[in-house]
């Protein structure tokens, strides 16, 4: 199925090897047999938490972004660490940045962000039955929280002051979760 679309690779090698991300540059021979480069990002993989709380308010980041140089509103994310598990990771996650462990952890779906141009994925988790605690931020790690409702945070969506992909897609999650029009 669909194999009139499928590129082969023919060869490659690493372009870039940064501490965090890796730039790989293939050779591929395309579909009409035509031979051509691709370069992509290598990415470790990461998780996304929808943090709800039993009133139904969720829990979100403002934290500063560098290649865009200003603010953004996201939900709790991270890194998926080698060999961790992404439960453990989202659990991890969630403490570290936000202080808060969750009693109820339920997986809604893995996004891919950046099709074009990486291999990155994210694991999005719900969790629930949430308890305050001492946050762990990274060293160089900073960012405020805050809690809002699910109109509030579409409406965030709606009016342009939230654009990062993650919590745009988990905001219609939590909307079609909290509606009963979609389980996990």
């Amino acid at each position: 199925m669909d194999s009139q679309l499928k590129e082969t690779r023919i060869d490659g090698a690493l372009a870039y090897d940064g501490g965090f991300l890796k730039v790989t540059r293939d050779r591929v021979k395309l579909p009409n047999d035509a031979v051509t480069f691709r370069e992509y990002i290598k990415h470790p993989g990461a998780v996304v938490i929808l943090p709800v709380f039993d009133d139904g308010r969720v829990l979100l980041e403002r934290q500063f972004r560098y290649p865009l140089d200003r603010v953004f509103i996201e939900f709790p994310a991270g890194k998926i660490d080698p060999g961790e598990d992404t439960l453990a990771c989202a659990k991890r996650e969630l403490q570290e940045e936000t202080g808060y462990t969750a009693d109820s952890w339920q997986f809604v779906s893995t996004i891919h962000n950046a099709i074009a141009y990486s291999d990155e994925h994210l694991d999005m988790f719900v969790a629930r039955g949430l308890t305050p605690g001492p946050r762990k931020l990274d060293e160089g790690e900073f960012l405020d929280i805050f809690t809002t409702t699910i109109p509030e945070l579409l409406e965030m969506v709606r009016l342009g002051q939230i654009t990062d992909v993650k919590t745009i897609i988990g905001a219609f999650w939590l909307e079609k979760l909290a509606a009963g029009n979609w389980s996990v």
